[in-house]
């Protein structure tokens, strides 16, 4: 349903941003003072009402990879604090914009959990600055980026939402009728994907046994884009364990899922699973080398 949809991004496309005016959407998440101009300006030519809630950077270090990264002051993304001024100018100045909250997103795969207490603390620090302006905000959204145990998904198949929560309920207080809202993703769906590939040779090399598999970068690029780790078994063998390089078909040479795993004896045929592939695999599939896309199957038995 519309109103329970938050429009987030830094990139906003006006096509976009109207697209959600029109279906009167919960809240866009408001990046920089150029997006609020354009919302704002558009609201107005629709004669709608856009709640926003302000994404603010709070510089805060989520301790994993850069790439995954987003709550820094080098970061593309989020409104830095030295703006709030000029942004709060333009939403008084607007009866098209309603601030309804703030958001923030520092990052994903976060397995230090001291991250989010720094961010508990930098939203309390920016929510009592709201208060002394006379603004009360009805919402406050801190992100997702739970990680998830891409090493052992066997002995720890789900992720540490217990003592995730913990942390916010007890360092960050919420004020009368102020509600929280996150925005948990990998670490719901990512243990609950595994990308099944098939081999197609086991090539000798010089100094590395390949395992070559009909899956590449094109259906999961997570460990080619930033050298991602993912548990990897052959679920069609039981003969001892011997380390390969598992690789892909694709003309890159970062078409490389894993080196020197360890499998057990593999054979021309056998089934791989890749597992932890539920988050950032089927969505960020590719056609290049004139690949076809993967068929997804679901099941609650398997």
């Amino acid at each position: 349903a519309p109103d329970k949809i938050v429009f987030a991004g830094v990139g906003k496309t006006d096509r976009q941003i109207q697209t959600g005016l029109d279906h009167d959407i919960f809240c866009f998440n408001v990046e920089s003072i150029p997006e609020l101009a354009v919302l704002g300006a558009l609201a107005s030519a629709s004669k709608k009402k856009a709640r926003v809630a302000l994404r603010i950077n709070p510089n805060v270090d989520a301790h994993t990879h850069k790439y995954i990264t987003t709550g820094l002051n080098e970061n593309k993304f989020g409104i830095n604090e030295q703006d709030l001024p000029e942004i709060l100018q333009m939403i008084k100045a607007s009866p098209h914009i309603e601030l309804i909250g703030m958001h923030f997103h520092i990052g994903s795969q976060i397995t230090d959990l001291s991250s989010f207490e720094d961010l508990c603390v930098k939203a309390a620090t920016l929510q009592e600055w709201f208060n002394k302006q006379g603004i009360t905000l009805p919402v406050i959204n801190v992100g997702g980026g739970l990680g998830i145990n891409y090493q052992h998904p066997n002995h720890c198949p789900i992720a540490d939402f217990e003592a995730y929560f913990r942390i916010f309920e007890k360092y960050l207080k919420l004020q009368e009728n102020q509600t929280l809202h996150f925005e948990l993703g990998r670490s719901v769906v990512a243990p609950c994907g595994s990308l099944i590939a098939r081999v197609t040779y086991v090539k000798e090399g010089i100094e590395k046994k390949f395992l070559i598999v009909d899956a590449g970068m094109t259906e999961l690029i997570r460990p080619a884009l930033y050298q991602a780790f993912h548990h990897i078994e052959n679920i069609s063998s039981e003969e001892a364990y011997t380390p390969y390089d598992v690789v892909g078909p694709i003309c890159e040479s970062s078409d490389v899922f894993a080196e020197h795993m360890m499998l057990n004896g593999s054979a021309r045929g056998d089934l791989i699973a890749i597992r932890s592939a539920g988050a950032y695999g089927e969505t960020m599939v590719s056609q290049y080398n004139c690949r076809e896309k993967p068929a997804s199957y679901f099941s609650d038995s398997i």
